[in-house]
C-alpha cells in the first residue's frame, strides 16, 4: 500500500501539470491578445471573439477544466502542485462568475478599447521578432478591427454603461490610431509590394474605423450611458473573495484599515515634528505630545509642505522618473538585501490608450518570454491642464514622491519582483499572480528603502513613504465606500485631501480610477500587512539564520501567489 501511494503521487503531479499546460494553451488561444502580451506570439494575427457564441465557447472551456481538476485528489499532489491547483480553481471560478453575475461584456467599454489597442500596441512595443513579422500580423489584426469595434457596439448595453466608463473611453479612443500611426507606420518600409499596401490599407480602414467609433461613442454611448458603476456589496463581496483569496470579511478589512490610518498618521506626526523642529518659521505652530485631530492635521501638512516645494517643471517628470530609477538601482545594488533583476527595464510615456487611469504602471514582459523589456511607463501631464492645476499635480509629485514611484513601480518594487516571478519554471503560478501579493510588495519595498536608510535617511523622503502607506490604506476606506457605501465624490475628496493630505489633482484622480475598476485598490493594504507579518513569522522561526536577503530571496522565489501560499511553501506547512 505504501509503494502504491507513492506512485500516485507522481502520477497525480504529472496529471495536474499536463491540465495547466492545456489550460495555458486554451486560454491563449481563446484570448490572442493577451497571448500575445504574454509571449505566446501563435495568435498575433487574430482578435478574441466577443459574440455571445464567442463567450459561450469560453465559458464551457472554464467549467470543463474545473470539471477535470475536481478529477484530481490534492492530497496527492505536491505542496507546489496543491498551490497552483487552488490558484487555477479560483481563477476559473472567477472567470465563470465575471461572465455570469457581473457580466461586465455588457457595460465595461473600457474592455474593448483595451483589447483594440491592444492588440498593436502588443505587436509594436516588444521587439520579439523582426519588423516585417510584427507588422504582417498588425496588418491582419487592423482588417479585423473594423469587425470587432462595430462587435462591441452590439454587445455594450448603453443604459447598463456608467458614464464614468463612457466618458473614459470617448477620450482614450483616438489612442487606437495614434498606436498604429506613431509605433507601426513609421516602420513600414520594412514591408515590400503586396504587404505593404495591404498595411497602408489596412491602416486607412483603420482610421476610418476608429472615426466610426468615435462618433458612436460621442452621439450614442456617452449620451445614452446610464449605468451604475457602483457594484454594490453582494457583488463587491463575491469579486473581494475571488481576488483577495482570503475568508476575511469586508467589515473586518474596514476595522483594520481604520487603525492603521490612525497609526501611520500617529508615527507621521512624530517624524513632522523632527522635521519642523529646525524650521523657523514654524516656531509658532503648537506640537504637543497628544495632539488634537486639527493639530495633528496642522503639524503634518506643515512638514509635508516643505517637500513640495522641490519639483520636476511639468514636462519633465519622466526624466525625473529615469533618474530616480537610476538612484534607486545603485543603492539596492550596493546595499545588497535582494537579488538584482536579470532583465532590461525602461522608463516610457505611458500609452494615451491607458491614460486617465493612473499617474505610472509597471508592465513586466509576459511569463513564456523570459528575457522580455520590463516597461516603467509614466503618464504625462494632460496638455489642457492650467498651471494652477498641473502645479497642483506636481505637489503631489514632487521629487521625494518620484523617489518613491520609481521605488513602487520598478527598484525594488513592481520590476525586481515580476523579473524574479518570470524566472520561475513554474509557468502557470506566473501567469496566475496574486495581486495583492505583487502591489503589497511594492508597498513594502517601500519602506525597506525608508528603513535602509535611502536618500541618506533623509526624514521628508521618510515622510512620503509614510503619506503613500497611508494612500494605500486609504485606497482600501476609499474603494469599500465608493462600491458598497455610497461615498459621494465630496466625501472622498475629503477622505484623500484631508485625511491622506493628498493634492486635488491627484485625489480627483483617484476618483476617476475607483469609479472605474473595483477591489483591485484593497490590494495595496492587504498584501503589505501580509507580506510584513510573514517577514516577522520567518525572522521567529529562523532566529538568527534571518537575513533580509535571505528572506527577500526567498519569498520572490515562489513567484506571485497569495502571500498565504507563499507561507506554506516558504516553512512546509499544508496548504489551505
Amino acid at each position: 500500500a505504501p509503494q502504491a501511494r507513492a506512485a500516485q503521487a507522481p502520477a497525480a503531479d504529472a496529471r495536474f501539470q499536463a491540465l495547466a499546460k492545456r489550460f495555458l494553451s486554451e486560454a491563449m488561444r481563446l484570448s490572442p491578445v493577451e497571448a500575445t502580451a504574454m509571449g505566446d506570439h501563435r495568435f498575433d494575427s487574430l482578435l478574441p471573439d466577443i459574440s455571445v457564441a464567442g463567450r459561450a465557447q469560453r465559458r464551457r472551456a472554464w467549467q470543463g477544466f474545473l470539471g477535470q481538476l475536481d478529477a484530481i485528489d490534492p492530497a496527492r499532489l505536491s505542496r507546489a502542485n496543491q498551490v497552483d491547483m487552488a490558484l487555477l480553481r479560483n481563477e476559473l471560478r472567477y472567470r465563470i462568475w465575471q461572465d455570469q453575475a457581473l457580466q461586465d461584456w455588457a457595460w465595461n467599454a473600457q474592455t474593448y478599447n483595451d483589447i483594440a489597442a491592444g492588440s498593436l500596441y502588443t505587436l509594436a512595443a516588444r521587439d520579439f521578432a523582426p519588423w516585417d513579422v510584427r507588422l504582417k500580423a498588425a496588418t491582419a489584426r487592423m482588417e479585423a478591427l473594423p469587425a470587432f469595434l462595430r462587435a462591441s457596439r452590439g454587445q455594450l448595453v448603453p443604459a447598463r454603461v456608467p458614464p464614468i466608463f463612457a466618458q473614459t473611453v470617448a477620450r482614450q479612443n483616438a489612442g487606437i490610431v495614434e498606436i498604429a500611426e506613431g509605433m507601426l507606420a513609421p516602420h513600414a518600409d520594412a514591408l515590400k509590394g503586396a504587404d505593404r499596401a495591404r498595411f497602408d490599407k489596412a491602416l486607412a480602414g483603420l482610421k476610418a474605423a476608429v472615426a466610426d467609433q468615435q462618433k458612436w461613442l460621442d452621439t450614442v454611448l456617452v449620451p445614452q450611458a446610464n449605468g451604475e458603476f457602483r457594484l454594490g456589496p453582494t457583488l463587491y463581496d463575491q469579486k473581494m473573495k475571488f481576488a483577495l483569496m482570503s475568508d476575511l470579511t469586508r467589515p473586518e478589512l474596514k476595522a483594520r484599515a481604520l487603525k492603521a490610518k490612525a497609526e501611520i498618521r500617529a508615527e507621521m506626526y512624530e517624524l513632522s515634528r523632527r522635521v519642523l523642529a529646525g524650521a523657523a518659521s514654524d516656531k509658532a505652530l503648537a506640537m504637543p505630545d497628544n495632539p488634537t485631530p486639527d493639530q495633528q492635521q496642522a503639524v503634518i501638512e506643515a512638514a509635508l509642505k516643505i517637500s513640495y516645494a522641490k519639483h520636476p517643471p511639468r514636462a519633465e517628470i519622466e526624466q525625473r522618473a529615469r533618474e530616480t530609477l537610476a538612484q534607486a538601482t545603485d543603492f539596492v545594488r550596493e546595499r545588497g538585501f535582494v537579488r538584482m533583476p536579470d532583465g532590461p527595464v525602461r522608463v516610457i510615456t505611458m500609452p494615451k490608450f491607458q491614460q486617465g487611469n493612473s499617474t505610472a504602471y509597471n508592465d513586466p514582459p509576459g511569463v513564456f518570454e523570459k528575457n522580455g523589456q520590463n516597461f516603467y511607463a509614466v503618464s504625462p501631464i494632460p496638455d489642457e491642464w492650467s498651471e494652477e492645476q498641473a502645479n497642483s499635480y506636481l505637489s503631489e509629485y514632487n521629487d521625494y514622491m518620484i523617489h518613491d514611484l520609481s521605488i513602487h513601480e520598478a527598484m525594488p518594487g513592481h520590476y525586481l519582483q515580476l523579473d524574479h516571478a518570470n524566472r520561475t519554471d513554474d509557468v502557470l503560478r506566473a501567469y496566475l499572480g496574486s495581486g495583492p501579493f505583487v502591489e503589497g510588495w511594492a508597498v513594502y519595498a517601500e519602506g525597506v528603502m525608508k528603513d535602509e536608510g535611502y536618500l541618506g535617511g533623509d526624514p521628508l523622503f521618510q515622510l512620503t513613504v509614510l503619506k503613500m502607506r497611508l494612500r494605500s490604506v486609504t485606497n482600501t476606506l476609499l474603494d469599500i465606500g465608493i462600491q458598497t457605501e455610497g461615498m459621494t465624490r465630496e466625501q472622498a475628496m475629503d477622505l484623500m485631501q484631508n485625511g491622506a493630505f493628498q493634492a486635488e489633482r491627484e485625489a480627483a484622480g483617484k476618483w476617476v480610477r475607483a469609479s472605474l475598476s473595483s477591489v483591485q485598490l484593497l490590494s495595496y493594504f492587504t498584501g503589505y500587512t501580509e507580506h510584513m507579518a510573514l517577514r516577522e513569522e520567518a525572522r521567529k522561526r529562523w532566529g538568527k539564520d534571518f537575513t533580509l536577503r535571505r528572506y527577500n530571496d526567498t519569498v520572490l522565489s515562489f513567484g506571485s501567489p497569495p502571500v498565504k501560499y507563499v507561507r506554506a511553501l516558504m516553512f512546509g506547512l499544508p496548504v489551505d
